[in-house]
């Protein structure tokens, strides 16, 4: 062989073991495909899935159930024209006020006045009617205020409104009257659209006299019983076989009940009644603070 076909041969057998690289990369190295274009040169945005419809609103179930409620009060009379009545106090009708308070309540006061001269204004119908309107009010408690009859107030005051507050005069009277304050409390539940629950008895002065009557001999039972300025009386049979129920009696040290009213506490408490006394110092009449502290004394029981 001459030296340029053994030179050749050398040269390409040199080629043969140089390594040559490879034309692919590891995937690691390899580079990631470019997405297709679209027509416009744009990389097309990915398909997202369409969102879910909003669920619809949860209406809760005490709300939707809930009630209307009911007009307060149900309904009124019509207007009644009367001198018994004071501006802002409304008429049952011409011998009877009443009040309703802001709220429904199921609790009724019955307010016995004291003596009150006749004619469209006095000091006696005025404040005894403010007292029963505030107060009443301000405890949520209805009120009536029914009138009592001429000629049954003290000697020398024979034109006047009063109660039967002595012997003959109560057993004369007395039943009259308390069939008269059931169908006025009717009435009034009529348009207050509910009956009353629980029912109070007060009075002052000569309507505390007659309140106490009525409570000693059971001619009105009551959930409570009030004598503000006024009331007295002895045990009677009746006493006996009666509910005790909780009395209120309150006065003035300016006045001149005190002792007949403390004794009335005394037969009360002598039959188990609960009682509280409670004395101010102010003169003879209606105050606000009795009734304020009689509701509150007649609560204290309900709740026990």
């Amino acid at each position: 062989m001459n030296g340029a076909a053994s030179g050749g041969r050398i040269a390409r057998l040199f080629a043969a073991l140089v390594v040559v690289p490879c034309a692919c990369n590891s995937a690691a190295d390899a580079p990631r495909s470019r997405p297709a274009l679209a027509h416009d040169g744009a990389v097309p945005a990915r398909a997202e899935p369409a969102p879910a419809p909003p669920p619809p609103p949860v209406v809760p179930a005490a709300a939707s159930a809930q009630p209307e409620q009911a007009p307060w009060p149900r309904a009124r009379p019509p207007r009644v024209e009367t001198d018994w009545c004071i501006d802002g106090v409304d008429a049952l009708d011409e011998e009877t006020c009443y009040v309703l308070p802001d709220a429904p309540t199921r609790a009724l006061l019955i307010y016995l006045h004291g003596i009150v001269p006749p004619g469209k204004d006095s000091q006696q119908k005025t404040n005894f009617e403010t007292v029963v309107s505030r107060a009443s009010r301000r405890a949520g408690v209805a009120a009536l205020m029914p009138r009592g009859k001429v000629g049954l107030a003290p000697k020398g005051y024979a034109r006047w409104w009063g109660w039967p507050t002595g012997g003959p005069a109560y057993e004369k009277h007395a039943a009259a009257f308390a069939a008269t304050f059931a169908e006025k409390r009717r009435r009034l539940e009529e348009i207050a659209g509910a009956p009353f629950a629980r029912v109070y008895v007060a009075g002052s002065s000569s309507g505390a006299f007659f309140a106490a009557a009525l409570a000693l001999r059971g001619g009105v039972v009551a959930d409570g019983y009030g004598a503000m300025s006024g009331g007295g009386g002895q045990a009677t049979p009746e006493l006996a076989t009666l509910e005790p129920r909780p009395f209120y009696i309150g006065f003035g040290s300016h006045d001149t009940v005190g002792r007949s009213a403390r004794a009335l506490a005394g037969v009360l408490r002598g039959a188990g009644w609960p009682v509280r006394v409670a004395e101010h110092p102010v003169g003879h009449g209606a105050r606000e603070i009795y009734l304020d502290e009689a509701i509150a004394f007649w609560r204290e029981h309900e709740a026990r």
